[in-house]
């Protein structure tokens, strides 16, 4: 049945769509509209996630789109629903959650997912008023085309739109809806939640869902005597080890790494109280409401290995052996060290291995710590110094100096038979020039406030090609000012 009356205006964004995740059934969802905003205006938008979607040119300039994308007009073809799951939260499992204020609006017939973060109020809201605010909005779309743009798997923004409409945080706010896409927003907290409560028929569809969507080769496979879901478990183990690999390549905290918080397909999902690092901290905490911090830099990889943990009890009834659970985890244990030093190996313009790769890595990362060194300026001016041959511009970095110059001396021993022009170019490739630091994000969010978009519009130009020099936006790759150190994201943001 409907939740439209028949006269109900709606919005055609000339896009096909299916059933999907929908055709689960209602055990794993609630239907429900979007709750309006009044008065939309358009803060941010991406043309390339546009054109993954299959959306038609000048899609952007109907009001239609524009009221839809903010939840304020239902979309034809579809049939908007709020997902259940459950999930551990710094540690502590806290039972049911749910999609609190982000509304799944369909499948497209080219396989990706289309949910409005920020649109209203739903079964799963605990209290909250199901909004988002323009601060947080902005820096989620930044940050998920910044990462794409890095080659890092996320889940990707379309979209952010905003209203003059007040939500209340630490003080009153404009409410923003972002529109996110995804191949699947099923979290390890969705498989969670019917395993906790013992419904192993619904947490058996929900595999098989998964399994066959988006794992298939987990049905013809003779790991674990042909075990689909410890197959299952394996490979997501292995995706989400890379992932965690190339974040810690690239100096990138996520700051709330709950179970509800982790992709089933290894995506980098749910950017609340992120942050780029700045000067190299491996302790560092960048979610102000991580007061114990158990999401610093350091312990991510660790806490992914827990959350994975979660997600094998919670895969337990359908494996059948908790032996075999445990066995589909160990290749996290390997895949991790193998993805980051491979990661590392390449931002030194390393092509091949050899065995003394690791003290060069490890050299490094503890002189920059020891330095509090600025972590891609570092990256970039040694790609740099392999290019033109400047030495001086990495060397001033550090207060020791004689520490670097032993560095040094070994790095370039390791390149002696280099090609220098080809190392040069794929430690320019590794190593971005711009990312999105959270004073750059601060500095556009102010000026939006103002309904001056034109610095969201600026960073998103430079984040989507971040390995290029883009002449002229050197502003944008240079040292934070002293004031970003004081800036402190929380849990609410």
């Amino acid at each position: 049945m409907s939740l439209l009356a028949e006269d109900t205006p709606v919005a055609d964004l000339g896009l096909r769509w299916k059933p999907g995740f929908s055709n689960l059934g209602p055990a794993f969802f609630t239907e429900l509209r979007p709750t309006p905003l009044p008065d939309p205006y358009w803060v941010g938008r991406s043309e390339a996630v546009a054109r993954e979607l299959g959306l038609p040119p000048g899609w952007h300039e109907s009001s239609d789109t524009l009221a839809a994308l903010t939840g304020s007009m239902p979309i034809a073809g579809t049939r908007p629903f709020a997902t259940v799951y459950s999930g551990h939260q710094f540690g502590v499992w806290a039972g049911q959650l749910g999609d609190g204020r982000a509304i799944m609006i369909g499948e497209t017939d080219g396989g990706l997912e289309l949910q409005l973060k920020g649109a209203g109020r739903t079964p799963y809201s605990r209290g909250g008023d199901g909004r988002a605010v323009l601060r947080s909005s902005i820096r989620e779309f930044l940050c998920s085309e910044a990462m794409h743009g890095l080659g890092i798997p996320t889940t990707r923004a379309l979209s952010v739109t905003g209203s003059d409409a007040r939500v209340r945080r630490e003080e009153l706010e404009s409410a923003a809806v972002v529109a996110r896409v995804a191949p699947s927003f099923v979290r390890f907290g969705h498989l969670e939640h019917f395993a906790a409560n013992q419904r192993e028929d619904e947490l058996r569809a929900l595999a098989d869902y998964v399994i066959d969507r988006y794992y298939p080769h987990c049905r013809n496979t003779e790991r674990f005597n042909g075990n689909a879901y410890a197959a299952f478990l394996e490979a997501v183990s292995e995706r989400t080890a890379a992932l965690l690999a190339q974040w810690q390549a690239v100096g990138f905290c996520h700051g709330v790494m709950n179970t509800d918080n982790m992709s089933i397909l290894g995506l980098t999902i749910d950017y609340g109280p992120f942050q780029f690092l700045d000067s190299f901290d491996p302790r560092h905490i960048c979610n102000h409401s991580d007061t114990s911090g158990r999401y610093a830099f350091n312990q991510q990889p660790n806490v992914a290995y827990w959350n994975l943990f979660c997600l094998a009890q919670a895969l337990l009834p359908l494996i059948g052996d908790q032996e075999i659970a445990v066995a589909a985890l160990e290749s996290y244990k390997s895949v991790f060290p193998s993805e980051f030093e491979g990661r590392m190996r390449a931002k030194l313009g390393l092509a091949d291995a050899t065995e003394g790769d690791r003290p060069l890595v490890e050299g490094v990362l503890k002189l920059l710590a020891a330095g509090k060194v600025d972590y891609t300026i570092f990256w970039r001016r040694l790609s740099n110094y392999m290019a033109d041959g400047k030495l001086e511009p990495v060397r001033d970095l550090f207060l020791d100096r004689e520490g670097f110059d032993a560095w040094l001396l070994l790095f370039s021993e390791r390149h002696a038979a280099s090609d220098r022009a080809q190392a040069a170019g794929l430690m320019l490739r590794s190593n971005p020039k711009f990312v999105l630091r959270n004073h750059l994000g601060q500095q556009a969010i102010e000026a939006s406030q103002q309904k001056d978009n034109s610095g969201v519009a600026t960073l998103l130009a430079l984040l989507e090609t971040p390995f290029e020099e883009h002449p002229g936006a050197d502003a944008y790759a240079g040292f934070p000012p002293d004031w970003a150190s004081t800036i402190e994201i929380s849990c609410s943001s």
